[in-house]
C-alpha cells in the first residue's frame, strides 16, 4: 500500500508562485510513474503533469507548458510540482497520483492507470 500526502496548496495573486509537495510512503518509490491531476469546482479530474521513474522523462499538459515543472527525489519519496505565473483558471484541487505496475512507458496521462491517489491540496489564485 502507497500512502500519499500533498503540500503547499494556499491563497496566491495572479502572476504568482506556489510550490507543491507530494511526499510518498513505501521503499519502491523510485519504482513508481507519478502525475499531479487538478480538479475545479464542477469539473471533471485533468491532468496536469507526470514524471518517469527517473526522473528523466516528463509530460505535460498544454495549459501549463511553460509555468509548471513537475520533479522528483527519489532519495527523499518525494515529488514536487512548481507552479510560476499563475492563473486564476489554475484554481483547483491538485492531486498527487502513483502508478505501481510495470510499463514500458515512461509516463502517463490517463488517470485509471493510476493505483494511488493523495487527498488533494487546494490552490486559489485571485484575479
Amino acid at each position: 500500500q502507497v500512502q500519499l500526502v500533498e503540500s503547499g496548496g494556499g491563497l496566491v495573486q495572479t502572476g504568482g508562485s506556489l510550490r507543491l509537495s507530494c511526499a510518498a510512503s513505501g521503499r519502491t518509490f523510485s519504482l513508481y510513474r507519478m502525475a499531479w491531476f487538478r480538479q475545479a469546482p464542477g469539473k471533471a479530474r485533468e491532468f496536469v503533469a507526470a514524471i518517469s521513474r527517473s526522473g528523466g522523462v516528463t509530460d505535460y499538459a498544454d495549459f501549463v507548458k511553460g509555468r509548471f515543472t513537475i520533479s522528483r527525489d527519489n532519495a527523499r519519496n518525494t515529488v514536487h510540482l512548481q507552479m510560476n505565473s499563475l492563473k486564476p483558471e489554475d484554481t483547483a484541487v491538485y492531486y498527487c497520483a502513483a502508478d505501481a505496475k510495470f510499463s514500458a512507458i515512461a509516463t502517463a496521462r490517463a488517470m485509471g492507470l493510476y493505483d494511488y491517489w493523495g487527498q488533494g491540496t487546494q490552490v486559489t489564485v485571485s484575479s
